[in-house]
């Protein structure tokens, strides 16, 4: 994840702030899931929307770069 926690959040991309909530949620003492050791099932559903995002953004970039 390329940190652009120094950017402000009107320009960090989607995917950053998506990751960077599921750190947040992650983190968070109260939580039970983190007291319990357990998985945050919306942190996880934050990573894996984030990893779509990526992916579908790289099969975009291989046809812009195809038919430019």
């Amino acid at each position: 994840m390329h940190d652009e926690s120094h950017l402000p959040v009107s320009q960090q991309s989607l995917v950053f702030r998506l990751r960077k909530r599921a750190e947040i949620r992650r983190q968070i003492p109260g939580r039970k899931s983190v007291e319990e050791g357990a998985r945050d099932r919306i942190a996880d559903l934050l990573e894996e929307a984030a990893h779509e995002i990526e992916r579908l953004n790289e099969i975009v970039d291989l046809y812009r770069d195809e038919y430019n």
